[in-house]
């Protein structure tokens, strides 16, 4: 994984019309938002839609904007392959996929792998594969770690707690490259779908007690400071365990089309300057302006637990929401 927010550009959208019906559930970090109606936050509409076309399009200086991460199903050479495309609703079923090197290479071996599942791969922050799913309307997030058969293919268990479009993340670093990918990928969930829009604007967050405190502004195409600090029954948590390699783990969506920003803190346990808490610190470059989903995990006692956050890149959409506590952020494991 990279350590600024490093973003691919999406394939085709959730393959169903709306009037079939989909559903999502419990994983691992899961987070699940109370649903608003679409027309609650109607006003984030055109800016959603924005931020997704600019993805392709050149930014300052004439030069092509790197394409987000999470976008593709493949890329350099590498395919992401969903055996499981659809799923019901409440119901706990197995996820399997596999990584495909279907251009012409071989692996960290040696070893001519073209058309073959990808069975070597780097460690990044202490494991192989790092599996994100989220619901396009971005209410429920789930960070998985699968476990790896001998022939490359990767599973794990998923329950899902509502119907709808979701998308499949896979951060990878196969053997032998030197830097990683995220791949993208449409997952079908049955049941009765019942669309929710953006959660509203927050830079506070509430979860299983502990409460999270978002400080600083995504920038579109500059770098720029975020500090997520962490605090129990009103008092700084200095005590955060290691989770991944790190005192937190940040994903963040771009709403509209589900860019991937992955990022991690500035610092890591051990190195002599960061400290365990409150605060974890990252560096972030927003793609562009518009509407982002955050999602911070975090270890204390034990447990790790999701805190949401939706912010604006590009000048706050929250108007008097920005600030707000919401209530129902995230869970724990």
């Amino acid at each position: 994984m990279n350590t600024g927010l490093k973003i691919t550009a999406f394939a085709a959208a959730v393959a169903a019309t709306f009037g079939t019906a989909y559903g999502v559930g419990k994983g691992v970090d899961p987070v699940t938002s109370q649903k608003k109606p679409a027309s609650e936050h109607g006003g984030h509409g055109g800016e959603e839609e924005a931020a997704g076309a600019g993805a392709g399009e050149k930014q300052g200086g004439g030069h092509a904007a790197t394409v987000p991460g999470g976008l593709q199903i493949s890329e350099r050479g590498y395919t992401l392959g969903l055996k499981t495309t659809r799923i019901d609703a409440e119901k706990r079923e197995q996820l399997r996929f596999t990584i495909v090197r279907d251009g012409t290479g071989k692996d960290g071996t040696g070893k001519n792998v073209t058309g073959k599942n990808v069975t070597a791969y780097q460690k990044e922050h202490d494991k192989e594969l790092h599996l994100i799913v989220a619901s396009r309307d971005l209410t429920t997030y789930r960070h998985l770690h699968p476990t790896r058969a001998t022939d490359g293919t990767w599973s794990t268990p998923v329950e899902l707690p509502e119907a709808g479009g979701y998308r499949i993340f896979a951060d990878f670093k196969p053997a032998g490259v030197k830097e990683g990918l995220t791949l993208g990928a449409d997952l079908a969930v049955a049941g009765k779908y019942d669309p929710a829009g953006l959660p509203a604007h927050n830079a506070k967050a509430s979860v299983d007690g502990y409460e999270v405190s978002l400080k600083g502004e995504l920038k579109p195409g500059k770098s720029a400071g975020l500090t997520l600090s962490v605090s129990k029954n009103g008092k700084p948590v200095t005590d955060l365990q290691p989770y991944l390699g790190a005192y937190g783990h940040l994903v963040a969506l771009r709403s509209g089309d589900l860019a991937y920003l992955h990022v991690h803190p500035t610092g890591e346990p051990g190195d002599g300057r960061t400290e365990p808490g409150p605060g974890v610190s990252f560096q972030a470059t927003a793609p562009s302006a518009g509407a982002y989903r955050l999602f911070l995990d975090f270890k204390h006692e034990g447990e790790v637990r999701t805190a949401a956050f939706t912010v604006h890149a590009g000048g706050s959409a929250g108007g008097a929401d920005a600030g707000a506590e919401s209530g129902d952020s995230g869970h724990a494991h």
